[in-house]
């Protein structure tokens, strides 16, 4: 039958998404443009935080305060080498500023970027804001959890996330979407 071939070949058009819970910009669709800064102040946007394939943005609530970040940040510390390898660079961002980010990247002795996101604004282009906090709040201005895969080109080739805070993707999982990515770009399944 003709139509296993056509099927696998729409399969390879077919977006990566690993999703529980649906938020943000649309895989396939131009990423908007980062409003943040790195540890020491300083603009960066998607290409210059990007490997040579792309980025691995994490969006996350708090380092300071939130013990659900503080341990998914610090198993991310193991999926540096293995983005790496695949091409893309692994940064985290949050509303948190530069120093409380600092401080937790060193006492922690994490390598991966970490992104300051003052006022929110990258979090609001993403659309990521979490609406149960109203202004006043400490916590208004944090984002839903998420991780995109972002290419050079500024594309979300990828995005994963999980209905409410507690539940975060896997580092195996954000892998496991950068490998179907490639499978999917090549054309060579596992």
């Amino acid at each position: 039958m003709k139509l296993a071939p056509a099927l696998a070949a729409l399969a390879l058009l077919w977006p990566v998404c690993v999703l529980a819970f649906d938020v943000g910009p649309a895989v396939g669709t131009r990423a908007p443009a980062l409003r943040a800064t790195d540890m020491a102040g300083k603009s960066v946007d998607v290409h210059s935080i990007s490997g040579r394939k792309g980025v691995v943005l994490l969006f996350f609530r708090s380092a300071k305060w939130c013990p659900y970040c503080q341990k998914q940040l610090i198993e991310f510390r193991d999926a540096q080498a293995p983005l790496e390898a695949r091409g893309y660079r692994l940064a985290a961002i949050s509303y948190d500023p530069p120093a409380v980010l600092t401080a937790f990247a060193a006492q922690r002795r994490i390598g991966y970027q970490f992104l300051s996101d003052a006022g929110s604004a990258t979090i609001d282009a993403f659309a990521l804001r979490d609406p149960q906090y109203k202004p006043g709040s400490f916590a208004y201005g944090v984002p839903r959890p998420a991780i995109f895969v972002i290419s050079r080109k500024g594309i979300i080739e990828a995005k994963l996330a999980e209905e409410g805070f507690k539940v975060r993707p896997s580092v195996q999982a954000v892998v496991t979407a950068i490998d179907d990515l490639a499978h999917k770009q090549t054309g060579v399944h596992s």
